[in-house]
């Protein structure tokens, strides 16, 4: 059985605004699903360990309006007792885990960036011939992962984000520390964005990325596609 760990923020609150923040619930649901149902072994983690908060503008009060992978995954026992209690990134071995994935939310922002042991796990997945995805604000947690050879992992590869349009189309621009589009094109990454909230993803050999929750879907597959390749 392959094994897949997904990586959620800690960071539970929005700058210097007081409003709360955290991971965003489709990002996690939908990918976790699509890894869940093919039969892949999924362990969730998060930066500080314990139980990481959502953001709440994910998880609307009437369930009939939640997307369908969020509302199994709330009323799932086994999915919620894995979020109630996951271990820090610190202490997993990247050796055990044949991908990783990175949901966004806004709290990613602040927490993935600073987290050398995300950008040693991702790093050393990748290097070990493993899949690296991610989702929205979760390729913040790509910026730091190197390759054995010390380039950055995202240089010369295709990669997709929350893009810039959309961080000022939400009026967080002078609130998030960086601006994601901007610093993953920097660090050499080829990047693909489509029109603002339209579902986009991209897969360049291992590395999958995605652009916004929208993009959840899409980018559950290619997971799947990629993970089956490497095999």
């Amino acid at each position: 059985m392959k094994h897949v760990v997904i990586v959620l923020t800690s960071h539970t609150r929005l700058g210097d605004t007081g409003k709360p923040t955290g991971f965003y619930f489709e990002e996690l649901a939908t990918p976790y699903w699509a890894l869940t149902d093919a039969g892949y072994h999924v362990t969730i983690a998060s930066i500080a360990g314990g139980k990481p908060e959502h953001d709440p503008g994910s998880l609307k009060n009437d369930e009939t309006l939640r997307p369908q992978s969020v509302q199994r995954f709330v009323t799932d026992e086994a999915a919620m007792a894995k979020l109630a209690k996951t271990p820090a990134i610190g202490e997993i071995d990247p050796a055990e885990f044949d991908a990783i994935f990175l949901p966004g939310g806004h709290g990613v922002m602040w927490d993935f960036p600073k987290s050398e042991a995300l950008g040693k796990a991702v790093g050393a997945i990748y290097g070990a011939g493993g899949v690296v995805g991610a989702v929205c604000h979760g390729p913040v947690g790509l910026i730091n992962a190197k390759r054995a050879d010390g380039a950055p992992l995202v240089a010369g590869l295709k990669v997709n984000s929350f893009t810039d349009a959309e961080e000022e189309a939400v009026g967080l621009t002078s609130t998030v520390p960086l601006l994601l589009e901007g610093r993953l094109r920097d660090l050499g990454g080829r990047f693909e964005g489509a029109a603002n909230f339209t579902s986009q993803a991209v897969r360049d050999g291992r590395l999958v990325t995605g652009q916004n929750p929208m993009s959840s879907d899409a980018v559950g597959k290619l997971l799947l596609e990629a993970l089956k390749d490497a095999a």
